[in-house]
């Protein structure tokens, strides 16, 4: 097992994510305990020594589980992490209810790191209101030694993390993110990334195979990769890509059964960082990938200023980008929850005013009425 050093530890460059833990009968909330149990054992076994959940993960089952998994251990040989639930703002006023009852479903007396939860558009205002008391209360709790390290995760874009970072970076001892090499530029992954090096900040890495995305690739595709590697897997593709970013110190992956764990536990016994050329056909791959499924909006705002209903029709073809290729998911419907009535997809009137003016002659009145019913389903 590689390791990375943080600080004053020796942290798993692979940590076990509880996001995606074995279920029966594919009901989430039903965590597979015994299956689990063995995975986390061989987890220990190979050297894995972070592991991460949180509040909402299973239908609140999964801290429960993962809990109840390494009691069976002492309590230095592994590094456990949870997370305030601010995706939900239902929680904003109850953060020392929630912490001291992950302690309890954790069975623990500390956790080794704990994060601001999905800082995001929707949440970024509660999370810097000094009414909820949140980062006062978990400044108390890491004084006090009940939070080892204190950092934060975060889908939002890049002005909500540098936003959040303004106000309390000074105290951020890391940061986790959705980086793979697909969002690397498609989530402005990279910039967000040279932003937490101006605070100094490393990165934790969530979704390193995009939800499965990246575990896969065409056939010419992967063609491509195996006449470079012929040896490497695909889904080792994405995480050779991030083992070459010198910002990344663990990386997560939510493994839903024990062959997952063990192929990424033998891709992880080495460091074998990308060459340039490597590089290149990777995210020449990912770029092929964007471009079949994605609208070419460059941000030059020109339809901006001719829209009679004043959207950022840049930022909503972003949002719409994200939604149409994942195929769904919670970020585009999260970041528009911060948006008003008037502003949303919805709102287009039609009128193709902002199409007359587009360099890429995107069909921007079809793609807002495609948008706005995609999130009424």
């Amino acid at each position: 097992m590689i390791y990375r050093k943080f600080q004053d530890l020796e942290i798993s460059a692979l940590g076990m994510g509880a996001m995606r833990l074995p279920v029966i009968n594919g009901n989430d909330a039903e965590i597979d305990v015994k299956t689990t149990e063995e995975m986390v054992a061989y987890a220990m076994e190979h050297g894995i020594n972070y592991y991460d959940t949180a509040w909402g993960y299973h239908n609140g089952n999964s801290e429960t589980v993962l809990g109840n998994a390494l009691k069976r251990y002492p309590r230095d040989s592994f590094f456990l992490t949870t997370k305030f639930p601010g995706y939900d703002l239902a929680n904003m006023d109850k953060v020392e209810a929630i912490f001291e009852e992950q302690l309890k479903k954790c069975q623990t007396d500390y956790f080794d790191f704990y994060l601001f939860h999905n800082v995001c558009e929707m949440n970024i205002d509660a999370y810097l209101d000094p009414k909820y008391g949140i980062y006062d209360y978990l400044m108390e709790q890491k004084r006090n030694g009940r939070i080892r390290h204190l950092g934060f995760s975060a889908h939002g874009n890049y002005e909500t993390i540098s936003r959040f970072l303004k106000a309390y970076g000074k105290d951020m001892e890391f940061c986790q993110l959705q980086l793979n090499y697909l969002d690397w530029t498609f989530q402005n992954a990279k910039e967000k990334v040279e932003l937490l090096k101006e605070y100094n900040i490393p990165v934790w890495v969530m979704e390193p195979l995009r939800g499965g995305k990246l575990a896969s690739l065409s056939p010419e595709n992967e063609k491509k990769l195996k006449a470079l590697r012929p040896e490497e897997s695909i889904p080792a593709w994405a995480f050779r890509f991030l083992q070459t970013l010198p910002e990344v110190t663990v990386i997560l992956s939510g493994m839903s059964d024990m062959t997952q764990l063990k192929e990424n536990i033998r891709t992880f016994e080495e460091d074998k960082p990308l060459s340039d050329k490597e590089m290149e056909t990777l995210l020449g791959i990912a770029g092929e990938m964007l471009g079949k499924k994605t609208l070419p909006c460059t941000a030059c705002h020109y339809c901006v200023s001719h829209c009679p209903q004043g959207l950022d029709i840049p930022e909503l073809l972003n949002l719409y980008n994200e939604h149409v290729f994942t195929e769904g998911g919670f970020i585009a419907p999260m970041a528009l929850a911060s948006y008003p009535e008037d502003k949303q997809p919805g709102a287009c009137i039609g009128c193709r005013s902002c199409e007359a003016v587009c360099p890429q002659q995107i069909k921007i009145s079809e793609a807002m009425a495609d948008f706005a019913e995609k999130l009424s389903v």
